[in-house]
């Protein structure tokens, strides 16, 4: 995994040969998602790599041994609607994991953020939070859930993206420079009307055949 700053992108062959497919146009609806999840499911090991554990002991069937246990307690945040296509994989990395959706559009003349799902609960939140949406594109999503997250009163941030743009990585390090941020890849630009180029489309539609 190569990795600059707080950014960190994936170098796996398997997650490249995905990322080819997802770019794809005429690939179907079916194997989109699929191959959606074969990505997450590599974000998601790398994205927990360093959880915080504590010590504890256990019982083999030969003897008593040492070991670690996970003592952060996780909350996974899909950015809806897209974000929910990577919700599974990450639920099968951290089964005991909370999730909390929120609900951000695009608003298509500003391209800015609107949030239409607001996350407040009376429960206590997460020792670790990690917002999962498939593109980072201008950042205005990432950062409007970010500022959510801390209003709530997480203490640490980080992200999963399929692909990222270099603005949306530019506005998240000035606006929200401690979220450390995973991707799959890397793009070139964002285009007049602020879609990630050579990107693969929108992902929400894709996922869910709404194109």
């Amino acid at each position: 995994m190569s990795q600059s700053a707080n950014h960190h992108v994936l170098s796996h062959s398997l997650v490249d040969h995905c990322i080819t497919r997802l770019r794809a146009e005429n690939t179907p609806v079916h194997e989109f998602h699929q191959l959606l999840q074969i990505v997450a499911m590599v974000l998601a090991s790398e994205c927990t790599r360093d959880l915080a554990t504590r010590q504890v002991e256990v019982r083999t069937p030969l003897e008593l041994t040492s070991g670690v246990r996970v003592s952060s307690r996780i909350g996974l945040v899909p950015v809806l609607r897209a974000g929910l296509g990577m919700e599974p994989a990450f639920r099968q990395i951290l089964p005991t994991a909370s999730v909390h959706h929120i609900g951000i559009r695009r608003d298509e003349a500003t391209a800015q953020p609107m949030a239409y799902y607001d996350l407040r609960t009376e429960q206590p939140p997460p020792d670790l939070a990690i917002v999962l949406d498939p593109m980072l594109a201008t950042g205005g999503s990432a950062c409007a859930a970010v500022q959510m997250l801390q209003d709530w009163g997480v203490a640490e941030i980080r992200m999963a993206a399929i692909i990222a743009a270099p603005e949306g990585l530019k506005k998240m390090a000035e606006s929200c420079p401690d979220v450390r941020i995973f991707t799959a890849a890397l793009d070139r630009e964002l285009n007049q009307n602020s879609y990630i180029c050579p990107g693969l489309g929108d992902a929400g539609d894709r996922l869910f055949g709404t194109v």
